[in-house]
């Protein structure tokens, strides 16, 4: 993990300062979330319905609790609001004893009224960001795109480049009766994002990268397979995250008390050779229950 001091001028997304930044060893720590609603909106609070209401403190609590436990480097996030709920979080996590992130990413979604956005915290500096839209697929007989988009970071470890990708795909809320659960949506956002990922890094280079995020979807869904090869050629494959007690469930609907694994990291053929053995989890302490409807998870590459 990141550990010796040096001083480095912070390239940030939340704003223009100078902070100190740890940076050594060759074992990278990367996590993922669905924050669940990190934003103003109506909701139920202890069984009372709250119209235009934050996030609740105690589900914030438990966030910032579980991001400490797991002290990841790379910290990809889903569902978080504008841009100040990031800047809250950020400032949150300093002042409660990290961990300190002093690079900062977020993303503005390509449809003006989405509200639930991508973002990411890293205590490593990125070599290069893109913030991808142009997506667009035919979609019944017109033109959609990922709502969310896709972010590209690259980094440089010990020499190596290596990329990840973050996501959240459309959700299995109906929009289209002819389109029960989104199924065709999704499928359709991941072949368009697999494309731009083959021809961002095509396989015979045999390219470092992760995917990240809120897939919204079964490993065996059209919409992941899509990720993991086109014809014989493969291009990522399942890192293979599990809970303390073997579990591998990463998002639970209350309503229907039904566990799904929605959450995942893929990593391409070459960067997971460097995934460091049983460090691929699932955390499942007692937090997880307040602070979202998923659950982080993360894995570590040595370098």
């Amino acid at each position: 993990m990141v550990g010796v001091r040096l001083f480095s001028r912070v390239i940030s997304a939340l704003a223009g300062v100078s902070l100190t930044f740890c940076l050594s060893g060759e074992t990278i720590r990367v996590a993922s979330i669905n924050l669940q609603n990190y934003l103003i909106m109506d909701r139920l609070v202890e069984g009372e319905w709250k119209k235009q209401y934050p996030k609740p403190e105690k589900e914030k609590r438990a966030l910032r609790a579980i991001i400490k436990a797991v002290d990841a480097d790379v910290l990809a996030l889903q569902e978080i609001g504008e841009r100040p709920f990031l800047n809250e979080l950020w400032m949150d996590l300093n002042v409660t004893s990290g961990p300190v992130y002093p690079y900062a990413l977020w993303m503005p979604a390509a449809d003006d009224e989405e509200e639930r956005h991508l973002a990411l915290l890293s205590k490593l500096p990125f070599s290069s960001v893109r913030l991808e839209h142009d997506l667009d697929f035919v979609y019944f007989g017109g033109r959609k795109s990922p709502d969310r988009g896709l972010m590209e970071v690259e980094f440089q470890t010990k020499g190596t480049k290596w990329k990840l990708f973050n996501l959240h795909l459309k959700s299995k809320w109906t929009e289209r009766k002819e389109d029960p659960g989104a199924g065709i949506r999704r499928e359709k956002e991941a072949r368009t994002i697999r494309d731009y990922l083959r021809k961002a890094s095509p396989p015979a280079g045999k390219p470092f990268y992760l995917v990240v995020g809120d897939f919204n979807d079964h490993r065996n869904s059209p919409a992941l397979r899509r990720f993991l090869q086109v014809n014989d050629t493969p291009l990522t494959k399942f890192v293979p995250c599990e809970d303390s007690r073997g579990q591998r469930w990463t998002h639970h609907w209350a309503k229907a008390d039904a566990y799904s694994r929605f959450d995942y990291i893929l990593s391409t053929p070459s960067l997971i050779e460097k995934l460091v053995p049983n460090s691929a989890k699932i955390f499942d302490g007692p937090e997880s229950a307040l602070a979202s409807d998923h659950r982080m998870i993360y894995a570590d590459f040595s370098f």
